[in-house]
């Protein structure tokens, strides 16, 4: 047995009554939704056609929301039903990063991970999912695809269907009859804040707690009604914006007239900072290891102690950001109690608890001076934090509907980032210590090498050929949109070469190389909110 769903456009008028049936069955908050229909308008006035998808989870057979949620709360069922349990849900986010077809919202009143579940209650006593039911003209059909007397098999035995996204690999099982690329493509159309009978720019669900309570200004509504009705926008609107963007229907480009709403930013600045911090903790004993292992550097015990304390301090730095980003908070310890164990969130929040226990074994085996088994320690805390550096990278890539963060150099750049951040946190403390003047030329030499790595990673992650167009969009806007002025300005300029001129030229004085290390550590900070943040803006839907 095999649940899937059939949404025939040819038949479809756009009526909502679909949305309005589920969530009335499932009591959806306002400003989210787990069924939904895009409109799209197309062609060349007066030649046009008004495009109705039916936008919902895919229940795919091999589901990236399952395999990247690290509590097990996403589940496959027997019948291949993709369903959830609210009750396990931390609201990490990870599934709807993951979903290439953002069906997963967070619901705003429980704060956890809710979608389109077939309406399995009403499976499982026989009936059919409520928008079935209510369709006026049967444009939705669901059934047994494994099943060859069902209606939903004899259709896919007939009639030529199209899926969302198919290069993906997740197997979808929600087919389109007569399905339009225009729609069923997310960047054949731009997103909008404006659209029929709504206004959206202050976003929904996570991003923004109550949106039943929000009042709109009138400036917002006299926007929409123009948009709406075709008049030119004002002087400062049409220099901000352009003409309105009705004006697209006469020029043949489609256009989105009705979307659901925007969720914004899923991953944002606790992302960015604790991917820093982590990779200062890491980064710091890295440092204390390769001057151990390689000779390259001599280390007194007030080096040691300070390396093992700022490894400590930024590694629980970095668990109160990870905590402090899930929308429930109360329940992290799910993680570690509850571990789904193909989660790299998971995997990583096993990885760097490992790591934080052999930095302490570490603290109480110099301490105690138990030098027999000091290698054995030393060994396992610097796998441990290798790990530590490197496991967000493999975390990105389960999140498939980011097409930039599939990049397989990203490893590389997490692990360039943990030894500079590292080697530049350690250049800052060596200014309060005494013996840290021993360790400079080597930490200047390790900043200078991680520079030239951290460049070279940067222009291999932006300048190689992309498979897909939604990842070179994302480089298009980190080098020429959004992010254009923060990436050249800050992460590049600011962030690599004035530290790399300041340590080649004057880097003998501790104090420039202190200098050079806290703009490092900006820079890195800059690097990774462009890449964290830069890949949400490209819509899923």
């Amino acid at each position: 047995m095999k649940y899937g769903f059939i949404i025939d456009n040819r038949k479809c008028i756009g009526c909502h009554a679909c949305t309005t049936a589920c969530k009335a069955e499932h009591d959806v908050p306002v400003g989210v939704n787990r069924t939904w229909v895009k409109q799209v308008e197309k062609g060349e006035f007066p030649n046009t056609r008004r495009l109705f998808s039916v936008m919902r989870c895919n229940h795919c057979t091999d589901a990236p929301c399952v395999e990247i949620c690290p509590v097990e709360a996403l589940f496959i069922r027997d019948d291949g039903i993709v369903d959830f349990d609210n009750n396990r849900c931390i609201g990490c986010k990870s599934c709807m990063q993951a979903c290439p077809y953002d069906a997963l919202y967070i619901n705003p009143e429980n704060h956890t991970a809710a979608k389109c579940n077939y309406c399995a209650h009403r499976v499982d006593i026989g009936l059919e999912p409520a928008c079935v039911n209510v369709c006026p003209e049967h444009a939705i059909i669901s059934g047994d695809m494994d099943d060859p007397e069902s209606e939903i098999s004899i259709l896919l035995s007939r009639e030529q269907v199209t899926v969302r996204k198919a290069a993906k690999g997740t197997i979808p099982n929600l087919f389109y009859i007569d399905g339009d690329e225009a729609s069923l493509n997310p960047i054949a159309t731009e997103r909008s804040d404006s659209y029929f009978w709504n206004a959206q720019a202050r976003g929904v669900g996570h991003y923004a707690k109550n949106p039943e309570k929000m009042a709109y200004s009138e400036g917002d509504i006299v926007k929409a009604l123009m948009d709406i009705s075709g008049q030119t926008a004002t002087d400062k609107e049409l220099a901000s914006s352009g003409p309105v963007k009705s004006i697209d229907i006469l020029t043949g480009k489609p256009r989105r007239i009705y979307d659901t709403p925007d969720k914004g930013i899923l991953w944002g600045w606790e992302v960015s900072g604790y991917v820093l911090t982590k990779a200062i903790s890491a980064g710091s004993f890295l440092m204390l290891f390769a001057a151990w292992i390689f000779g390259w550097a001599e280390f007194t015990a007030e080096t040691f102690w300070w390396a093992i304390g700022a490894g400590l301090v930024f590694l629980g730095a970095t668990g109160l950001l990870l905590i402090k980003d899930l929308d429930r908070p109360d329940r992290f310890l799910n993680v570690l109690l509850r571990p789904q164990w193909n989660s790299w969130l998971v995997r990583g929040g096993y990885s760097f608890s490992i790591y934080g226990l052999f930095l302490t074994l570490a603290a109480v085996v110099a301490f105690f001076q138990l030098d027999a088994i000091q290698p054995i320690i030393w060994w396992g805390t610097a796998v441990f934090a290798l790990l530590t550096a490197v496991y967000t990278a493999f975390l990105f890539a389960q999140a498939k509907g980011r097409d930039f963060w599939q990049s397989p150099t990203m490893a590389i750049h997490m692990l360039v980032h943990s030894l500079m951040a590292g080697a530049a946190a350690l250049s800052i403390v060596a200014l309060w210590t005494e013996s840290g003047q021993n360790w400079m030329p080597f930490l200047k030499t390790v900043m200078l090498v991680t520079i030239g790595l951290n460049l070279g990673t940067v222009l291999v992650e932006l300048a190689t050929t992309h498979p897909t167009k939604e990842a070179k969009k994302t480089v298009e806007m980190i080098l020429k949109g959004r992010y254009r002025n923060l990436f050249w300005w800050g992460a590049i300029a600011f962030g690599n070469i004035l530290p790399l001129a300041l340590l080649a030229f004057a880097g003998s004085n501790p104090l420039i190389a202190g200098l050079s290390g806290l703009i490092l550590l900006i820079g890195i900070y800059f690097t990774e909110k462009i890449w964290v943040e830069a890949p949400q803006r490209i819509p899923l839907v």
